[in-house]
């Protein structure tokens, strides 16, 4: 009867432990899409500033300046012009030159100008041929450099980087709370796996621990102990700094500014991989264990 007593016991805890596994691995799958996906568009939005597809504070500055100078252009051409009255003049007195004096024929009278006022008069009339509305000469070079300026960015995107920077924080406000519950879960079910004796404690083991190095390595430590150490995740200031600094980097800083950004975040997605690997062979191992596969 004892037996009997303690196997129906056993019986009872085991299927509770299976329901509670079954909760904890729902909700571990659940978490670790969810990294996946902020992780994939942090490094989205690295690579879109990296190749210049997010406008600069200085350049929507820029362009809001330039429209609003457009604006009143605009309203200065739309305005009536009001052209002064007409004055008409008598005509002038011609009086007949005398006979002691000499009359000079136009060409001598030319001819007879210095050089300098017959090119300031060839000036002013290219001046006047000229249509308004076309730039002058001496502008067309600062016009095809705003042309190659605004075709220059990759790919023709043109993201402002305030968005940007929304879209990175917010990632960062839910990556961080993710990883810290994907651990939690881990952790959970190591302890559900003790205490009903399901078996898979290897896999379960290795799976929390992997889990717990990637939160180690993604926090953001810099925020903390700048200049000691730095985490895979980063705000958008520092993002944004890093880029700046483009021009003053040699090709060790290149590589050190790529393993940052890129090679760190490799890192961390791979740690992440083989913690959830791990937890389905745990999950396998229970199955087994208990003969439903």
């Amino acid at each position: 009867m004892n037996e009997g007593r303690t196997n129906t016991n056993d019986l009872l805890d085991t299927t509770d432990c299976l329901e509670a596994v079954g909760v904890f691995r729902g909700w571990k799958n659940f978490l670790f899409v969810i990294i996946i996906c902020c992780l994939l568009l942090l490094q989205v939005s690295f690579w879109l500033i990296d190749t210049g597809c997010v406008s600069s504070p200085m350049e929507s500055s820029r362009t809001a300046t330039g429209k609003a100078e457009d604006k009143a252009k605009a309203a200065k051409t739309t305005l009536p012009v009001i052209e002064p009255p007409l004055i008409i003049e008598p005509p002038p007195v011609i009086t007949p030159p005398a006979a002691n004096e000499l009359v000079v024929p136009l060409e001598d009278k030319q001819a007879g100008q210095p050089a300098e006022t017959l090119n300031k008069i060839e000036k002013a009339a290219e001046q006047v041929a000229e249509s308004p509305n076309q730039p002058s000469k001496a502008a067309l070079p600062e016009l095809q450099q705003t042309q190659q300026q605004k075709t220059s960015p990759g790919f023709g995107i043109k993201i402002k980087v305030e968005h940007l920077t929304f879209a990175v924080r917010f990632f960062n406000f839910v990556l961080i709370p993710a990883a810290v519950l994907y651990c939690l879960t881990m952790l959970f079910s190591l302890k559900v796996s003790l205490l009903g004796r399901l078996g898979g404690i290897n896999h379960i083991c290795r799976a929390f621990f992997l889990s717990l190095s990637f939160l180690v390595l993604l926090l953001p430590w810099q925020k903390f102990f700048a200049g000691v150490i730095v985490g895979a995740m980063y705000t958008p200031e520092e993002l944004l700094s890093s880029y700046a600094a483009a021009d003053d980097r040699g090709i060790f800083g290149a590589a050190l500014y790529y393993l940052r950004f890129t090679g760190f975040w490799l890192l961390v997605m791979l740690l992440l991989i083989l913690s959830q690997l791990r937890s389905g062979r745990w999950a396998k191992a229970i199955l087994r264990r208990l003969e439903v596969i």
